[in-house]
């Protein structure tokens, strides 16, 4: 599990010009927000979506909704330490619907499957696009989240696998 924030802004893929060009960028600081949690083996995706923010009331709304799924095995959600999902309420309400918090050490985020689906998400929609109003770019990032078990299930059954890299005990070499 893990929040996303999609900006609109302009995202440049890869751009040459021997003369000045200008490019068109939309204006303020429109955010779209993703609270979304992945099933790892389904590769399911359970979303809260927002353009105010992520607080812990969108976590525990995000814990209703995977609650209601009436899931026949344990659920454990790996997060982050974003402190509105460290929240008490959060971790109350974890407890009172059977949802285990299991929460990753700081500064890991390759840890979470979920990391690899917003990069995946900003490829799709974002790189060398433009979008004029938020509307349209709203819809092109959830068009792209519903589409996750569908239209981009085999691209994203291959990117979400459950190998890491791991590393054996480093030695150090003395001076």
């Amino acid at each position: 599990m893990d929040a996303a924030h999609f900006v609109l802004a302009p995202f440049l893929g890869c751009l040459w010009s021997l003369t000045r060009l200008w490019l068109k960028a939309p204006s303020g600081r429109q955010r779209l927000n993703v609270l979304g949690a992945l099933n790892a083996v389904s590769h399911e995706l359970i979303t809260i979506i927002n353009d105010a923010y992520i607080n812990s009331q969108s976590v525990c709304d995000l814990l209703w909704k995977i609650a209601r799924l009436n899931l026949q095995t344990p659920v454990t959600l790996v997060l982050d330490n974003a402190r509105y999902q460290r929240a008490k309420l959060v971790q109350q309400l974890a407890r009172d619907l059977n949802i285990e918090l299991l929460f990753l050490p700081p500064y890991s985020p390759n840890l979470n499957l979920i990391e690899r689906l917003w990069k995946f998400v900003k490829k799709q929609c974002l790189y060398s696009r433009y979008y004029a109003e938020f509307h349209s770019f709203r819809n092109a990032i959830t068009e792209c989240l519903q589409k996750t078990h569908s239209t981009y299930k085999s691209q994203l059954d291959s990117l979400l696998t459950l190998e890491f890299q791991t590393f054996k005990k480093s030695q150090f070499v003395s001076l």
